[in-house]
C-alpha cells in the first residue's frame, strides 16, 4: 500500500457537535495528507508566480509568495496584513534587519515545514524567526545551539542566548559551563569575560570543580591574561574562591606564595580565614560559617563507566562503557592497537590509556579519547616503558608510577603536562613496585602494594608522593601483601581491594584514613579478584573484572560504605578481562 492509499484510509470520529445536536455520531473521514498536499500545491503555484499577492523584498532579493499563506503561519505577517499597517494593502513589502538568504529560508519554511540549521546560519535565523514569530524555528535553532554545546563555545552560545531572550537555551548553556568549569577556564571566551561575569560564575554553589584549586587558578588567569587594568579586581574575584576548603599545604606553599595575594591586604585577610579556619577542630567549624565555608553542591551529570583493554585472554583492542542509568553495556570506539596492563586516567574531558602491553612487547606509547568525536589520537610517548603501572591526575598533571619494563620493576615515575605535550621524571620511589595501584587523596599522590621485582615478594607497604616537596616517604603498612590490588578513591579515603600474594587471590577489602595514617579492614568482595579496574561513581566505589587466578572475570561489584556491603551489578561486560583499565566520563548527549 503507497503513501496515498495509505491516506485514504479514514478514521471513525464523532463529529464535534454531535453530542450538541442531539444527532447519532457518524463516521467522519480524516485525510491526514490533505494539508501537506495543499501547501505543496501553494508552494508550487508561489514558483510560478501565480495567484501571488505579496512581493516581499529583502536587500536585493524579491520574494513571491501568498498573504493569506503567510498570515496563517507567522503572527507577524498576520499582523502586517490584517491590521491598519500601511503594508496591508502594498504590493511590494519590504521586511528590514533580515537578509534576502535567510528570508528566503523562512518563507521557503512557511511553504514546505523543512528547514537546515547550520554552524555557518544558525545565528542569522534565529533572530530572524524571532522577528518573524516563527516560534517553531526558533525553538529548532535553539535545540541545535544546545546539541552544539562544548567547552570552548558555552559562553559565547549563553550570551547570544541571553542576547534574544532565549531562556531556556541560556539556562542550560550555564549549566553546561558550570558542569564543564576545569575546560572552560582553559579558553578565550572564559578570558574576555567582564568582572561580573567571572564573579557571577566563580560564586556558583553548582560549579563542578575537583578541587578549590581550579577556581583559585581560573581567578589568576583571568587577571594575567589583561593584568593591569585587571590586578585592581583582585579582592572581588578571591572573594568567591572558597580558600578554606583547600588543603593547608596548598594554601602555606602556593597561594600564600602568590604575589597578586601577597600585595593585596584584602587578599591576605581571606587567606589567614581558611589558616583559622583549618586550626579550628572540626566540631568547631560551623562558628565560621560563610559562603566561603560552604562546599559547593554541584549538580552531577549522567556518567558512564568506560573500560579500556585488558586481557581476553591476551591483549585486546575492545572498549566498552556501561550505562548506569540503563543498566547496559555498548562498545566505543576501539583502541588504535592492542593494549593491556596500562594506566587509564580521565583528565580534562579526555581519557588517557598509558603504557602497557601490546602482547609482545611493553610500550611507552599514551593513546587520548575524545568523546565527543568517539576516537583516539596519539600523544608524546613516555619516557620509559611500562605495563602494570599505576596512573592517576594529581593537580594538572598525569602521573606514570612505577611499572615493568619488559626486564625489571621500576620505582621511576614521570609526570605528564598537556599544555606542553611532555613527559618529564619526578623523584623516584623508594621501592620497585610494579603491578601497583596509585591514589590521590588531599593533594598528594599514594602508591599502594606491588610486586618488587628485586626481591621477589608482594609488597604490603605504601608510600606517599608530595608533589610540593618532590619527595616520597612511606606511610602505614597494610594489613596484608597485595600485588595487583585495585586501588580507588572514595570521600576522601583510599581503597585497596583484592591483589594477590603469590598464589593466593584475595577478596578482601581495607580502607586508608591519611588523617590517622590507619588501614581498616571492611567487607569483603563477592569475589576474589586481582588485576581489576576500580573506579568510583555516585558515592559507590566499583571494581571492574579482573581474574580470579584461574579466569578472567566479566562481573562488576560496587561497595557502598554506608552499609558495608558490596553488591553485583545486574549486566556483566561481554567478556571476561583483567588487566582493564577503567575511567569515568560524561554520558554523552
Amino acid at each position: 500500500m503507497d503513501d496515498e492509499e495509505a491516506s485514504r484510509k479514514s478514521s471513525p470520529q464523532p463529529p464535534l457537535d454531535a453530542e450538541e445536536d442531539g444527532q447519532e455520531p457518524g463516521n467522519v473521514a480524516v485525510n491526514h495528507s490533505h494539508t501537506k498536499k495543499a501547501f505543496r500545491v501553494m508552494n508550487d503555484l508561489r514558483s510560478k508566480k501565480m495567484l501571488c499577492d505579496v512581493t516581499l523584498v529583502a536587500e536585493d532579493v524579491e520574494i513571491w509568495a501568498h498573504r493569506i499563506v503567510l498570515a496563517a503561519c507567522s503572527p507577524y505577517f498576520c499582523a502586517m496584513f490584517t491590521g491598519d499597517m500601511s503594508e496591508s494593502k502594498a504590493k511590494r513589502v519590504e521586511i528590514k534587519d533580515v537578509d534576502g538568504q535567510t528570508l528566503t529560508k523562512l518563507v521557503d519554511y512557511v511553504y514546505t515545514a523543512e528547514i537546515e540549521v547550520t554552524e555557518e546560519n544558525v545565528q542569522v535565523l534565529l533572530p530572524a524567526a524571532s522577528l518573524l514569530q516563527l516560534m517553531d524555528v526558533r525553538q529548532v535553532c535553539c535545540e541545535f545551539l544546545q546539541s552544539q554545546l562544548h567547552p570552548t563555545n558555552c559562553l559565547g552560545i549563553r550570551a547570544f542566548a541571553d542576547l534574544h531572550t532565549c531562556t531556556e537555551l541560556q539556562s542550560q548553556a550555564n549549566a553546561y559551563a558550570e558542569q564543564h568549569f576545569p575546560e572552560v577556564m582553559l579558553g578565550e571566551e572564559y578570558l574576555s569575560l567582564s568582572l561580573q561575569q567571572v564573579c557571577s560564575l566563580i560564586s556558583s554553589d553548582k560549579l563542578t570543580v575537583s578541587s578549590e584549586e581550579k577556581v583559585f587558578e581560573a581567578v589568576l588567569a583571568w587577571i594575567k591574561y589583561d593584568e593591569e587594568p585587571r590586578l585592581e579586581h583582585m579582592p572581588q574575584l578571591m572573594e568567591h574562591v572558597r580558600l578554606p576548603l583547600l588543603p593547608r599545604d596548598y594554601l602555606v606553599q602556593t597561594v600564600e606564595e602568590e604575589a597578586f595575594i601577597k600585595n593585596n591586604n584584602t587578599c591576605k585577610d581571606f587567606l589567614i580565614e581558611a589558616m583559622k579556619y583549618h586550626l579550628l577542630p572540626l566540631d568547631q567549624r560551623h562558628l565560621m560559617k560563610n559562603p566561603r565555608t560552604r562546599p559547593r553542591t554541584p549538580v552531577s551529570l549522567p556518567k558512564v563507566m568506560m573500560v579500556v583493554g585488558g586481557q581476553a585472554p591476551k591483549a585486546i583492542r575492545s572498549v566498552e562503557c556501561y550505562d548506569f542509568q540503563e543498566d547496559r553495556w555498548y562498545q566505543v570506539a576501539e583502541l588504535p592497537s592492542r593494549r593491556c596492563r596500562s594506566g587509564v586516567v580521565f583528565m580534562a574531558g579526555c581519557v588517557y590509556a598509558v603504557g602497557g602491553f601490546n602482547g609482545s612487547l611493553r610500550v611507552r606509547t599514551v593513546d587520548v579519547y575524545d568523546g565527543e568525536k568517539d576516537q583516539w589520537t596519539s600523544i608524546a610517548s613516555m619516557q620509559e616503558r611500562r605495563s602494570t603501572l599505576g596512573a592517576a591526575v594529581l593537580g594538572d598533571l598525569l602521573y606514570a608510577v612505577g611499572g615493568f619494563d619488559g626486564s625489571t620493576g621500576l620505582s621511576s615515575v614521570e609526570a605528564y603536562s598537556s599544555k606542553s605535550n611532555e613527559w618529564f621524571f619526578v623523584s623516584p620511589m623508594n621501592t620497585r613496585r610494579s603491578s601497583v595501584g596509585v591514589g590521590v587523596v588531599e593533594g598528594k599522590l599514594y602508591a599502594v602494594g606491588g610486586y618488587d621485582g628485586a626481591s621477589r615478594q608482594c609488597l604490603s607497604t605504601v608510600e606517599e608522593y608530595n608533589p610540593v616537596s618532590n619527595r616520597w616517604g612511606f606511610v602505614a603498612d597494610m594489613g596484608t601483601r597485595r600485588s595487583g590490588a585495585g586501588v580507588g578513591v572514595l570521600s576522601g579515603h583510599l581503597y585497596a581491594a583484592g591483589g594477590h600474594d603469590g598464589p593466593l587471590v584475595r577478596k578482601s577489602v581495607e580502607v586508608y584514613d591519611a588523617h590517622s595514617n590507619t588501614w581498616r579492614q571492611v567487607c569483603d568482595m563477592n569475589m576474589c579478584r586481582r588485576n581489576a579496574g576500580v573506579c568510583a561513581v555516585n558515592g559507590m566505589l566499583y571494581v571492574i573484572g579482573g581474574d580470579d587466578g584461574s579466569c578472567n572475570l566479566s562481573s562488576v561489584e560496587y561497595y557502598n560504605p554506608a552499609i558495608d556491603k558490596w553488591t553485583l551489578i545486574p549486566t556483566n561486560m561481554s567478556n571476561g578481562r583483567s588487566y582493564a583499565g577503567v575511567a569515568v566520563i560524561d554520558k554523552p548527549l
